[in-house]
């Protein structure tokens, strides 16, 4: 449940302003308004620390990998670096 939120706010986002707007707004809309739907969604699942931040880390890569069209872990790391996306 707590995915599909996270996915379905960050679909709609990019589905509006995908091409038009620059990575960083996209990236920090994603970050007002996907990650708290994703964590809310998270602090109903009994699970340790280790697995959420798994979790997160892998909603964050899935997206940054269709934001900037690449398979490559290591892109996808480099752009998580620079943007300093947390």
């Amino acid at each position: 449940m707590a995915k599909r939120s996270f996915y379905r706010t960050a679909n709609a986002i990019l589905g509006k302003v995908g091409g038009r707007a620059p990575e960083d707004v996209i990236l920090e809309l994603i970050h007002s308004k996907c990650l708290p739907a994703l964590f809310y969604g998270l602090e109903a699942c009994p699970s340790s620390a280790k697995i959420r931040y798994q979790f997160v880390r892998f909603c964050c890569e899935s997206l940054f990998m269709k934001l900037f069209k690449t398979n490559n872990i290591d892109i996808v790391n480099y752009c998580h670096a620079q943007f300093e996306f947390t």
